[in-house]
């Protein structure tokens, strides 16, 4: 298999582009697809946006006193020129056939399993036999996503964290077919972008959503049987279990859509009624309450 120069990342969303920011700022080329153009343009204005955030970051750690004069030139100077550098390594194409030149693709599409089966059979007939094929799916089946492909011991799970540019974290999973080369070079790449990795089982949820997506569920069902308000709720999390954030806030963080999607995923794969979803969280997605994102979701951003 030959060494991974450049990575190919399926979808321009907030997690397709966070991944395409850190792989770019780690001094891979990336290929960026979406199904148009105005998504993509959306997808690198906001990765040129949060690349140059951290410059802006650096002023207030000068203004606060954290950092000298000096620091601050320095780390803004370096910073700059590897902002400047890494754009231009980012290119776009509505094609899937444009990852025929990457030697690793990250699917990060929207958490639908057939849609997924699709992009990876896909992926199949334009990628070469030995290019590794990813999913960034935070619960589908790993091992059913290879089933679609023609290498399925070149595929497996490759889950960051949300916002990709912050979370260290990333979840590696094996399918069943997945070979021991293929799982170094992926862990190789996710280190190389300064992430820190575990290995969870091919089990619906892996290890992050299988704990975190629950507790949000039960969170959502505790204010649909009055316990507290969503406020309330909110707080008490935070300040009981000194967490960066409340339930209800991460919930629309992430969208109220990938929770309740998520949260099928659990109850279908382990038939176990402790996973079934809050029928508050699926009567807000079926309104349309997705969080941040419609602007509208266990709170309100409208405002």
């Amino acid at each position: 298999m030959s060494e991974i120069h450049t990575i190919g990342v399926i979808g321009a969303g907030q997690m397709g582009a966070g991944i395409a920011h850190v792989a770019a700022m780690s001094g891979y080329k990336v290929i960026l697809t979406d199904i148009s153009e105005a998504a993509l343009q959306k997808g690198v204005a906001g990765i040129e946006k949060n690349m140059r955030r951290g410059v802006a970051s650096l002023g207030k750690k000068l203004s606060r006193g954290q950092i000298t004069q000096e620091d601050h030139d320095i780390k803004v100077k370096a910073l700059t020129e590897q902002i400047e550098a890494a754009l231009p390594r980012i290119t776009t194409s509505v094609d899937l056939s444009a990852h025929a030149s990457a030697q690793l693709v990250v699917e990060a599409a929207t958490e639908n399993v057939d849609l997924k089966n699709k992009i990876f059979a896909e992926l199949s007939k334009v990628t070469p036999e030995d290019t590794i094929l990813c999913s960034n799916t935070s619960s589908i089946s790993i091992t059913a996503i290879a089933a679609n492909t023609n290498r399925p011991d070149k595929v497996m799970g490759m889950h960051f964290m949300n916002p990709v540019p912050v979370m260290k974290l990333v979840e590696l999973i094996r399918g069943l077919a997945t070979s021991d080369e293929t799982f170094a070079m992926v862990s190789e790449v996710a280190q190389k972008m300064g992430k820190t990795t575990v290995e969870g089982r091919d089990m619906p949820g892996f290890i992050v959503n299988r704990i975190l997506m629950p507790y949000i569920n039960e969170a959502a069902q505790a204010l649909y049987e009055g316990i507290a308000s969503v406020e309330d709720i909110d707080v008490a999390m935070k300040l009981g279990t000194n967490v960066p954030m409340g339930p209800l806030t991460l919930a629309d963080f992430i969208g109220l859509d990938t929770c309740l999607a998520i949260m099928e995923v659990l109850h279908d794969g382990f038939k176990d009624s402790k996973y079934r979803p809050s029928p508050l969280l699926r009567k807000y997605v079926e309104a349309g309450w997705l969080g941040r994102k419609s602007g509208r979701g266990f709170y309100d951003y409208s405002k």
